[in-house]
């Protein structure tokens, strides 16, 4: 039945033959992008900014009122007047380039057997020629972690830019951390009744399963010399001395605190929080641990029916009170797919506590920080990557979004994506084209 599936999409026009765009070529000439107001993603905005960048990096951020340049200074002049410059917007916990259709099995390669797989590296799966990422990347995300799923442990993830021939081209960082799902005390599943609650009777068998790896791999990592190599505690070796980040994949209040508390009995240095559905519980837990997160969806329904219908679009505002370091990911059903949509899942935080400039550092410089990449890209900054886009309106607005220009690393992106050919060719044909 598969191969009659594909070979039925190889018929459809404009779906097998539609090519991506060709990967850019790196900035050779100067630009000067002059008169938009400028988001850093740092928390300031200047008004009739003028950003400068050659050979990939930025190498001029000012207020354009108060500058004098040479004439020929730039190369290249782009005149922003009206629209807005935002840092390139990055997506963490990602499964874009592992997963394409999501209910076509042969095209999915985010879930590898066994429970325990930390030597498994997203990264060498990571399909450049996905159709999925254009997508994004007309929306402003260029940035991204690639994650796996699946186990206990479902292996290590690596940071890539969207524009690139192959994975080695994209890698930003590579295996930046292990991730780890926490077992859950509580399953919840959907019936025709609504959803209910069961206790996980194999809860503690599973944390002890889960305990017992971590504690093996550590006994193996403290020897100089192991007599025999392990794949799996060599992945696990980073963790240990501080190379890589425990991501903890955790929603429910016991599974953060526990989680938490875990963490420090193994005194791994880099931890980061993924998920924490119910983080507005335990906001005094988190902070005390001072361990970043990774908010899930903020389109979505609460966990628990008598939680207030809009809290998961409150909850960024009650990290960001707390004094939480946190971003915002898209981790859930089609999360690949739904990536596109994460500059308006930081807008709908806005317009339920945040300020405009801390929802833009939810998906830019604080996603920067928490991957430990911010000293290369997440804002607008002299010596950083060139990596920013320019939108006619707010970006985090799908009514005003419209992406003209995007850059990474300085070059100048390709914004063409599948759905735009396919839009553009059926306009045309019914003649409803504006």
């Amino acid at each position: 039945m598969k191969n009659y599936i594909l070979l039925a999409l190889a018929f459809v026009p404009g779906i097998a033959f539609a090519q991506n765009p060709i990967p850019a070529k790196p900035q050779t000439k100067s630009i000067l992008l002059l008169n938009g107001t400028a988001h850093l993603g740092n928390g300031q905005v200047i008004e009739n900014a003028a950003i400068g960048f050659r050979n990939g990096k930025i190498d001029l951020v000012a207020d354009a009122r108060t500058i004098r340049l040479a004439a020929n200074a730039y190369d290249t002049t782009i005149n922003c007047a009206g629209k807005e410059l935002y840092p390139g917007f990055i997506a963490p916990n990602s499964t874009l380039g592992l997963s394409e259709i999501e209910s076509i099995r042969a095209t999915n390669d985010n879930y590898e057997v066994g429970a325990f797989n930390p030597e498994i590296r997203s990264l060498i799966a990571y399909n450049t020629d996905s159709k999925v990422i254009p997508t994004v990347r007309t929306n402003g995300v260029l940035t991204g972690q690639i994650t796996p799923r699946g186990g206990y442990i479902s292996g290590t993830s690596s940071i890539v830019s969207f524009d690139a021939w192959n994975w080695e081209d994209a890698a930003l960082k590579t295996d930046d951390g292990v991730h780890i799902n926490w077992p859950q005390p509580i399953q919840e599943s959907w019936s025709e009744n609504g959803m209910s609650y069961d206790q996980n009777k194999e809860y503690m068998t599973q944390r002890r399963d889960l305990e017992k790896f971590f504690m093996e791999a550590k006994a193996y990592c403290e020897q100089a010399k192991p007599q025999e190599k392990n794949l799996r505690f060599e992945a696990m070796r980073g963790l240990f001395n501080g190379s890589k980040t425990a991501f903890f994949h955790v929603d429910q209040v016991k599974q953060i605190q526990e989680a938490i508390s875990f963490a420090k009995r193994m005194q791994l240095s880099k931890v980061v929080l993924v998920g924490c559905d119910d983080a507005w519980k335990c906001t005094d837990a988190i902070k005390a641990s001072g361990f970043p997160v990774m908010l899930g969806r903020v389109h979505r329904l609460p966990d628990q029916s008598h939680d207030d219908v809009d809290q998961p679009y409150k909850t960024p505002a009650a990290l960001q009170k707390a004094g939480i370091l946190f971003c915002l990911q898209n981790e859930g059903d089609m999360d690949n797919t739904n990536t596109r949509n994460l500059p308006f899942q930081a807008g709908t935080a806005c317009a339920y506590g945040l300020t405009k400039e801390e929802a833009i550092a939810s998906i830019s410089l604080n996603a920067a920080k928490i991957l430990g990449i911010a000293a290369q890209t997440g804002s607008i900054e002299v010596g950083k990557d060139a990596t920013l886009f320019i939108s006619e309106g707010d970006a985090l607005d799908m009514r005003t979004n419209n992406v003209t220009y995007a850059f990474i690393q300085g070059k100048t992106i390709r914004l063409r994506n599948e759905q735009q050919v396919l839009y553009e060719t059926y306009s045309d044909k019914y003649g409803t084209k504006k």
